[in-house]
């Protein structure tokens, strides 16, 4: 990334959440192993959208996933962290293919990496412009037919806490690459619609200055902020062990941030809302954040509630 960013040539690239199995193609290459789009570029034709005729989900049963959620509170309660994003994985059952959901969901980002994922990523990881770089973390999720929906997220003292904590976390990532780093927009909330109905999602801004050089040094930007804060927690190399030993299955590039450079500027996304073909059955991982006020059926309710198709 380093190499091509110095030598000014677009590229994209997808790194896994654990940062094992990173792929990075030339622009013009791209396209034989993946589609994506962008807010303000994309590499493929689009196609008619399908109709979602059944959408069935098996999501690991609440036991299960009250047995993670004691372990993480433990550690909560000892010190070790005080906000943990855990995830577990949903089976899905659907009429339409990989490729089919793609070309069917509406997202600011989306991503097919031919018959291994799909992902449609309303969160923006970092982007770049002339030397300014900013991230946009995403905390906070409610439906949109809750009465006064908007007004419950943003007075809601356990997701207060938590967007307070990824922002200050992202703040102080941003401070390792960039210099004058600043908050530019706090708790903005946007709607999703989905094929389950309207959601509410709350994200911040956080901006920074690079130095004159960025773009050769665009790998090592990239991957000193990894993992992104939204999705490991704080603080985030001792949060990283607990999701390894919690979870008790592999994120894969769930999680991971998808992105492309153009030869001067960057943009990129979280890969969230995200679904993985394993040995012929798709797989939804989803999740949220844990803090010590965060109760488990709720957590596990909201969890089900982002297996959805963003749909137009």
């Amino acid at each position: 990334m380093n190499l091509l960013g110095k030598e000014k040539k677009p590229f994209v690239f997808i790194i896994d959440f654990e940062e094992l199995s990173p792929l990075i193609f030339k622009l013009h290459e791209a396209e034989k192993h993946l589609f994506w789009s962008a807010p303000e570029a994309q590499n493929y034709q689009g196609k008619k959208p399908s109709e979602i005729k059944y959408w069935e989900i098996s999501p690991v049963a609440f036991p299960q996933y009250k047995k993670g959620f004691g372990l993480i509170q433990k550690h909560i309660r000892h010190g070790d962290s005080f906000l943990l994003n855990y995830t577990q994985p949903t089976q899905v059952n659907t009429n339409l293919s990989l490729e089919e959901i793609f070309h069917s969901s509406q997202a600011l980002y989306k991503i097919y990496l031919k018959d291994r994922f799909v992902c449609f990523s309303p969160e923006i990881f970092v982007r770049i412009n002339n030397g300014k770089i900013s991230s946009f973390p995403m905390k906070g999720t409610i439906s949109a037919n809750i009465p006064d929906a908007g007004i419950i997220l943003k007075n809601d003292s356990k997701e207060l806490a938590e967007h307070n904590t990824i922002v200050d976390l992202i703040r102080n990532d941003m401070s390792t690459v960039s210099e004058n780093v600043c908050v530019e927009k706090f708790r903005y909330i946007d709607k999703i619609n989905t094929n389950k109905g309207e959601l509410l999602q709350m994200s911040s801004q956080i901006s920074g200055t690079l130095p004159e050089n960025y773009a050769e040094r665009i790998g090592d930007i990239v991957f000193r902020m990894l993992p992104a804060g939204s999705i490991s927690g704080a603080p985030k190399a001792k949060t990283v062990e607990i999701i390894k030993k919690t979870e008790g299955y592999a994120r894969g590039y769930y999680t991971g941030v998808f992105g492309y450079f153009d030869g001067q500027n960057l943009d990129s996304c979280v890969l969230i809302r995200f679904i993985e073909n394993h040995q012929g059955q798709l797989i939804y991982k989803s999740g949220g954040g844990i803090t010590h006020l965060s109760d488990c059926k709720a957590e596990y309710e909201e969890m089900i509630k982002k297996v959805y198709v963003p749909v137009a």
